[in-house]
């Protein structure tokens, strides 16, 4: 299995912090918040873990080299001056993400948990398979119901997706068909949300799902950033 951070994002609500320093690259409990997930996916089993980039892109591989500290090998791949958006990216790294047709694990780089990543499925039911926590105050109506293993688009109770999931490349068969004219759908490589090609395999009971009762954090603003860092610097 291979996997995804997703590292993309201009980080525009963390400046000034992100003028100079990609948001997943940001320090919290003595390491940056990627590296974080590059040991969890190393202690899963993956080797081999792709990183999209945008802004900043060349620090990534300045700070985190060909990833073999982490113990997995790191591939980096640039997606240009705009981020695809968590569809777009993932679909832009597919081709090396899932060369066999196998699933692989794709995590947001900025967020912070201490959810175990051996625990997610290598050959799960449906067409994905998402980690869900308790809604944060700033998204308290949260995005999907979870109906014993099966992920819903409406229904109770209802949790945030954590970032955490794994996908299997048919989730993307269709993408262009659902996606429409969207805005960013015909640019090249496209750019899309995620979000809808979920709900679409949701009308067919084809996404799974668990909650996740334990820590996690969207390191989305500094506040959440230094508290996240009190935290693990504490204990």
């Amino acid at each position: 299995m291979k996997g995804l951070v997703l590292a993309a994002g201009l980080g525009e609500r963390m400046r000034p912090l992100t003028l100079t320093t990609p948001k997943p690259l940001l320090e919290a409990g003595g390491k940056p918040l990627i590296a974080w997930h590059l040991e969890k996916l190393a202690a899963m089993g993956v080797d081999e873990v792709i990183v999209n980039t945008s802004w900043l892109a060349p620090k990534f591989e300045e700070t985190l080299g060909d990833g073999r500290r982490f113990g997995v090998r790191l591939r980096y791949v640039y997606e240009g001056p705009t981020p695809l958006e968590t569809g777009g990216g993932i679909w832009n790294a597919l081709a090396d993400l899932t060369p066999d047709g196998a699933p692989f694990v794709a995590v947001n780089g900025d967020i912070w948990t201490d959810y175990d990543f051996a625990k997610l499925p290598r050959d799960p039911d449906g067409l994905a398979h998402l980690v869900l926590v308790d809604n944060p105050s700033h998204n308290e109506d949260g995005d999907f119901a979870l109906d014993g293993p099966v992920v819903r688009s409406e229904g109770v109770p209802r949790y945030t997706v954590s970032g955490i999931g794994v996908y299997r490349r048919e989730l993307f068969d269709d993408w262009r068909g659902i996606i429409g004219d969207a805005p960013g759908a015909d640019e090249t490589p496209p750019r899309f949300k995620l979000a809808p090609l979920l709900r679409s395999a949701m009308r067919e009971e084809d996404v799974t799902g668990e909650h996740h009762h334990g820590a996690w954090t969207d390191v989305g603003t500094p506040e959440r950033l230094q508290m996240l860092d009190a935290a693990l610097r504490g204990g």
